[in-house]
């Protein structure tokens, strides 16, 4: 083909934006700048598929499970090894530290290791106070209980807290709820975040009163992650069962 004056050959135009295909025209000729929240409306055509990104997001990845656990399993070693409540919260709240420190020489997101930090912190508060190792665990376990109730009642009046990750991607947090259908897969997407929380509650609050602070620091790892990880499993196996379009005024097409 003949290369006309003025006009840009195929390998000389710019690649078109992410989930932004059909704006080619706009790319080459370079009017506008693609706005973020129109470009992930438009890669997320159905709600699986703009819940599988959102949950993407909150794990934070293999890394960002990983540094939640770290500084748990550091204190739960460093007290089995020696039953000194300031030693163990000073090793914990130290390999938070260094975690996040790591992050910041990597100028990478320090998001996930700031939560461990806050959570170990709060939870080296309850136990200096109360001068029990077992009182570290404590926020924890009412955190569960408050964050399984919340999302219940969620549920219960029809407007599951998931459903709040669609209203984040299509820029209307309410649209989302007109459909019916899509009430309902959020519904039961927000009771498989519910049960993890729940089973913490259940395993851990027996030995919380047992005064089990080794047998506390196990369970909270074991279902930690783990259980992140199978809910996640379940809610992929859920999501890959159907295509649920957006639908709304900030839908693709609309």
């Amino acid at each position: 083909m003949d290369r006309r004056d003025g006009a840009r050959t195929s390998e000389e135009a710019p690649p078109p934006a992410v989930g932004q295909a059909g704006d080619v025209g706009d790319a080459t000729t370079g009017v506008g700048a693609v706005d973020t929240a129109a470009g992930e409306r438009a890669a997320h055509d159905t709600v699986e598929a703009a819940i599988r990104a959102q949950l993407a997001k909150a794990l934070g990845g293999v890394r960002g499970i990983i540094e939640a656990a770290v500084p748990t399993v550091t204190f739960t070693i460093t007290w089995i090894a020696t039953e000194q409540l300031r030693t163990s919260l000073i090793v914990s709240i130290g390999m938070a530290v260094l975690l996040l420190l790591v992050r910041v020489v990597q100028r990478s997101t320090v998001q996930f290791v700031l939560n461990s930090l806050v959570g170990i912190a709060i939870g080296a508060i309850f136990a200096s106070r109360t001068g029990q190792a077992k009182d570290i665990y404590l926020p924890g376990i009412w955190y569960n209980a408050g964050y399984a109730v919340a999302m219940i009642f969620s549920v219960v009046v029809r407007w599951p807290i998931v459903g709040f990750l669609i209203g984040s991607v299509t820029g209307d947090p309410t649209g989302w709820h007109k459909d019916p259908g899509v009430v309902r897969l959020c519904s039961r997407l927000t009771w498989l975040l519910i049960l993890p929380c729940l089973l913490r509650v259940v395993v851990q609050l027996p030995l919380y009163y047992a005064d089990q602070v080794a047998a506390l620091g196990v369970a909270k790892v074991a279902l930690g992650w783990p259980l992140q990880v199978a809910g996640l499993a379940a809610m992929v196996w859920v999501l890959a069962r159907g295509r649920t379009p957006i639908s709304g005024p900030s839908a693709p097409g609309a």
